[in-house]
């Protein structure tokens, strides 16, 4: 992509002088595109690949933001600017639609989570998002990716990819397939909970890693959660999971060191204390009874996702180098029997 001339336009839609700003590219996750354009402004490009029907995106933030301004004033939920004709997504000549957002001086996100009191704000944070749209119509959201965190989708999907998936891929990764189809019973556990209505559909943010937050620079307080592209009906196990799944160990799911990858039980204990010091009160008794597996469920199906991807060619998520997929699923793995040895 020519940055330059792809972003001009862009930026010009919001009465922006691409030459007159700094653009940096922001290098952190797998879907979209995001830069930092200094004085003052982040710009997304959205993976319209992914992000079927862009609109819903914006739709939701509508939504969110009109129920917390009327029931949470002083809560800061962080709004797209909108283009020069009143728009809330600009699309370019390639049909990419892209979102410009404020810059917030002194801030910084992380990648890791280095201690307790980084994962209890974080915790707390999205936590605090989903009891602030506690009584929001849910009915006026829609999934911005259908059945995203579906776990037995998707197992089905990766079914799916092993039989239309090459002789060479299934090859390369035998042994990694065989050992996640061991762990299918968490998609039966996942079935149950879901059809014994034990668990309540609620807004939340269902991408709960540690850089979706701002921290104030030089301390641990959070000024507001961020990436928001996936906030919409879910399961308050996909956010408290996810978070387990990526603050728990040392490092990420990029790292091909396995024996680096361990549980930071402070850091386990910090997820809790800071989600449910905001959800405590919100969450049913019967929900309750779900914790102790949360973290197991997101962690097998974001390795499933790793693993399928691979066998279809490596098509959804970014990779650098080959087989990235696969260490991605083996990293996932390492971690799944970790959490699995303490249920």
């Amino acid at each position: 992509m020519d940055l330059i001339h792809t972003i001009t336009p862009v930026l010009k839609a919001y009465g922006l002088n691409a030459s007159q700003l700094s653009i940096e590219r922001i290098n952190s996750g797998h879907i979209n595109y995001t830069y930092k354009v200094l004085p003052g402004y982040v710009l997304q490009r959205i993976n319209k690949n992914v992000f079927l029907q862009p609109r819903v995106l914006s739709d939701n933030l509508k939504e969110a933001s009109s129920f917390l301004k009327q029931n949470a004033p002083d809560y800061l939920f962080l709004h797209a600017i909108k283009t020069l004709s009143g728009e809330d997504l600009f699309f370019d000549e390639e049909g990419y639609p892209w979102r410009l957002f404020p810059y917030f001086e002194n801030t910084v996100s992380i990648n890791e989570v280095a201690n307790d009191k980084q994962a209890y704000a974080a915790a707390q944070a999205f936590g605090q998002l989903s009891r602030q749209l506690q009584g929001c119509d849910i009915s006026k959201f829609q999934e911005t990716i259908p059945r995203f965190h579906d776990l037995s989708l998707r197992y089905e999907q990766f079914e799916m990819a092993l039989s239309t998936s090459s002789s060479e891929r299934i090859q390369l990764a035998n042994e990694l397939i065989d050992k996640y189809k061991s762990y299918k019973y968490l998609v039966e556990k996942y079935t149950n909970l879901i059809r014994s209505n034990q668990l309540i559909l609620r807004i939340i943010h269902n991408d709960t890693k540690i850089n979706n937050v701002l921290f104030e620079r030089d301390t641990n307080k959070i000024v507001c959660v961020i990436d928001l592209d996936t906030l919409m009906p879910g399961y308050f196990i996909y956010d408290l999971g996810d978070m387990i799944r990526t603050f728990v160990s040392p490092v990420s799911e990029e790292e091909i060191d396995f024996s680096k990858i361990k549980i930071r039980e402070e850091i386990h204990q910090a997820i809790l204390d800071g989600y449910l010091s905001e959800m405590g009160t919100i969450l049913s008794d019967e929900e309750k009874l779900a914790i102790p597996i949360a973290g197991s469920i997101m962690t097998y199906m974001i390795g499933l996702r790793f693993l399928t991807d691979f066998l279809n060619g490596d098509t959804y998520y970014q990779t650098s180098y080959p087989r990235q997929n696969i260490n991605r699923a083996k990293n996932q793995l390492y971690l799944l029997e970790l959490l699995e040895s303490q249920v």
